[in-house]
Formats: C-alpha cells, structure tokens, sequence
C-alpha cells in the first residue's frame, strides 16, 4: 500500500467546505485533518495518539524538544503530553491532510501476553517519537478506514484490525515507549499513573514527594523520569493543564478572567494573567474578547 493511495481514500471523507478545512471523524478513534494553509503555534494537550502524516507538514514541540515531520511520517505520543504544534505545509491545491488515531494503551498492554518481553526491543524509548511509517501499518489504516459507513463490518472487523495497528505500532522502530508501558512497575509505567493523577487533580496544590510515593518511586527518581518522559517538570506540567483548561473556560465566554484564575487553581490574577500571556502570546482578556 502507497502513502499515496491512502491519501486519495481519506480525501473522500473530507467535505468540499470553501476553505476546505475539516476535522472528521469517519470511524471509531480515527480521525481525519485537513487544513489549506498553514496554522499558527497552538497549545494543546496531546493524549497518548499516533499522527500519520498524508500530505503536507507539521512541527510539534514538547519542551525544548522539537520535532518535524511530513508525507509517510508518522509521530507516536504514549503519555498525555502539554505540545505547541503548527502547520507548517499547507494550500488550497495540496491541503495538509493527516490521520489521528486515538491509542488505546489499555488494549496495548493486552498484547503482552501474545508478544511476551523477550520479543520486545525496549530501546529508542521516547514519549515523542518520528520515523518513517511502515507499508504494513499504512495498509492496516487502509483497511481500518475501509469499513466507515459499514456498520455491520465495523463491528465485527473493526476490533479486529485496530488491534492489528497497536500491535504494529507496538512493534515499530519508534514504538519503543508504547513496550516500555506495557512492564507494569516500570518507570515508565509509574509516570503514567502519576500523570494521571495529576489531570485529575490539577486544581490542587502539588505536593511531589506524596505523588511519587503513591506512585512507587522517590521523589528525586520521580522528577528525573518524568522530565525524561514529558520534557517537562510535574510542577510546569501542572501549570500547562490550568493554562489549557483557562483558555477554554475563557473561549466559552463563561467566566471573568479572574474568576478562570481561582477556577483553574490559582490564587492571584496577576500571576495568572503574567503566565497567561507568557504561554499564549495574548493576555487572558484577549481570549475572553466581548462578552
């Protein structure tokens, strides 16, 4: 199967808008992107996803870590993870197009019992990782996106060949993070569940040594993991998501910046407002606009 060939079949699903700019969702945990420019930088919170790059180009960003990548490349992300992204290739004649499949690690760690540790190189282990997209993975997104609109094979087939794409991203040259999470106790297995944590407590004070001691490891072995993992430190990860939540609180025009301030957890506007602007490039009044 040709990169290309998976193109022009996933450029059927997008609809013929005037700037042809589209998110679609044609099957279960896959979706399809297009753009017809390039986009500016955007923040955003990656959850763990594999990006399959059709047409165009893309930059990401996680801490000082940046990655570019374009047709045939594809980005495995294994932890929830705070990124700045841009378009960087993109036109009316040739739109970026890119698929986006939502990774289920619940159904990766099931395939351990099938692959067992021995067959599992855990070298290459990054959170954020590019490489060149394999035939055999191209041609399971074909077959994946083929059963759209057919309920019946998307049903019984669909499990089917999703499991086949994990399996083959779990096995993939820059799938080296994905075999780590499946060892239950490993470090990078504890940063998961500490990460976690973290999203569903974010509002709260951050104590680290009680995290890393729930998570089963020192403070000290906590902090060099994590930042090995997400390129940034529990207390800035933390800050990310209040930011991240903020914007969304002031683009549904429902709270005063103030109030978004106290909501997402902090206790002076100001500050807020200084490390609004610092992250987003506006300050936090922008975003709200007119109410």
């Amino acid at each position: 199967m040709e990169i290309q060939e998976l193109t022009r079949f996933s450029t059927s699903f997008i609809p013929k808008y005037v700037d042809n700019t589209a998110f679609i969702e044609p099957i279960d945990r896959l979706l399809i992107l297009s753009y017809t420019r390039p986009t500016n930088l955007e923040a955003t919170l990656y959850e763990p996803v594999c990006c399959l790059i059709l047409q165009g180009r893309k930059e990401t960003g996680v801490g000082d870590t940046i990655v570019n990548f374009g047709v045939g490349e594809s980005l495995i992300v294994s932890h929830e993870t705070p990124v700045v992204s841009r378009v960087t290739s993109a036109t009316l004649s040739e739109p970026y197009i890119a698929m986006i499949l939502s990774l289920d690690i619940g159904l990766m760690r099931s395939l351990y019992e099938h692959v067992g540790s021995n067959e599992l190189d855990l070298g290459n282990a990054k959170a954020f990782n590019v490489h060149k997209t394999d035939q055999n993975l191209i041609d399971a997104f074909y077959r994946y996106l083929a059963l759209a609109g057919n309920p019946t094979e998307e049903k019984v087939l669909g499990p089917i060949i999703l499991k086949e794409i994990h399996f083959r991203l779990l096995m993939a040259p820059h799938g080296g993070m994905l075999r780590r999470l499946l060892h239950h106790n490993s470090h990078e297995s504890n940063i998961s569940r500490a990460i976690k944590q973290i999203r569903k407590t974010f509002k709260n004070p951050l104590v680290i040594p009680e995290l890393a001691m729930e998570v089963g490891m020192s403070p000290s072995s906590f902090h060099k993991h994590f930042k090995f993992i997400t390129k940034t430190t529990p207390l800035q990860y933390q800050k990310d998501l209040r930011l991240l939540e903020a914007k969304r609180l002031l683009n549904l025009k429902s709270h005063s910046v103030s109030r978004t301030a106290y909501e997402v957890g902090y206790e002076s506007a100001t500050q807020f407002s200084r490390e609004y602007a610092r992250k987003f490039g506006v300050p936090p009044r922008h975003d709200l606009g007119p109410v």
